[in-house]
């Protein structure tokens, strides 16, 4: 099976204009691209212009579909407003607010700075909330019947992870205002929706969480029952699926894409997954005698 395939048709989000924070790369650029295939008019952010600037050219030609490049910290609500300010100069309205902008590295967490673990926090919760509050302040003030926020969380959300604490923490806030708003502005016509990814290799963040020869001594797609990392595409598929139209009555959601792996490793008893077929046979044949005893 192909899992690069692309799932909606062609105009399924022609009309609607999109925001991306963190689309110059990664999976914020692979979202980026299928959604203008989908006809959608985007604007993508981060910090580095000159980023934007190539993903832009890019993905244009690549598309046929408009894309602005918006320089922007997420970390000051200063910023944010211009940004929001650009986006309906450029584009006249905004029907998508998509948090993607992340940071993270693995560490014991004692050996952290303080500055170093707010870094984390700022990016990802601070960041968030300040694209969310200035968007959803701006959809309330003009009366927009429906727009859309969806944020990128990760699986350890719900259960937390030892060694990337402070991205754990910052994600669980998220999570949180995610499920809290899809409830408080829903009467406003603004859904609020969350995906959890699991592996699904970046290059840029991959290479920060697992240097050097780490990412082999730690294949990722060993961890996940389907034994296999996911596709850029078919994170973009479910993203696309979730910010259309035909996901109208989706609110508070948060889905999890991960082939299965949080519940392999929430299991108490999933590590019994390494005992080859001979030895499961033996103790088969162990317990039988002990009933038959």
């Amino acid at each position: 099976m192909d899992f690069s395939q692309k799932m909606l048709r062609d105009n399924a989000l022609s009309g609607k204009v999109i925001v991306i924070t963190g689309g110059g790369s990664g999976l914020g650029k692979a979202m980026t691209r299928y959604f203008m295939e989908l006809g959608a008019q985007v604007a993508i952010t981060s910090r580095n212009l000159e980023k934007l600037e190539t993903t832009t050219a890019e993905l244009e030609q690549a598309t046929g579909g408009k894309c602005l490049p918006l320089a922007c910290d997420v970390r000051h609500y200063d910023q944010v407003e211009n940004m929001l300010a650009e986006v309906l100069k450029t584009y006249g309205k905004v029907d998508v607010l998509l948090n993607n902008a992340a940071g993270n590295f693995i560490s014991p967490t004692e050996r952290l700075s303080a500055n170093a673990f707010d870094t984390v926090i700022d990016i990802v919760l601070k960041g968030t909330k300040n694209c969310t509050l200035a968007f959803g302040k701006h959809w309330i003030e003009t009366k927009q019947t429906s727009a859309t926020v969806l944020n990128i969380v990760t699986t350890y959300a719900f259960t937390g992870s030892a060694y990337v604490v402070p991205s754990a923490t910052a994600k669980a806030g998220v999570l949180a205002m995610t499920r809290s708003l899809a409830v408080e502005w829903a009467k406003y016509g603004i859904r609020t929706n969350a995906i959890a990814p699991g592996p699904f290799p970046t290059k840029g963040a991959w290479d920060r969480l697992l240097p050097g020869d780490l990412a082999e001594k730690f294949d990722m797609a060993k961890k996940v029952p389907l034994k296999r990392v996911g596709d850029h595409q078919e994170l973009a598929n479910l993203a696309a699926y979730l910010v259309s139209d035909f996901s109208a009555y989706i609110n508070g959601e948060v889905v999890v894409i991960d082939g299965g792996e949080w519940l392999q490793g929430a299991g108490q008893f999933n590590l019994l997954e390494q005992i080859p077929e001979e030895m499961w046979d033996m103790l088969e044949m162990m317990i039988k005698a002990k009933k038959n005893g």
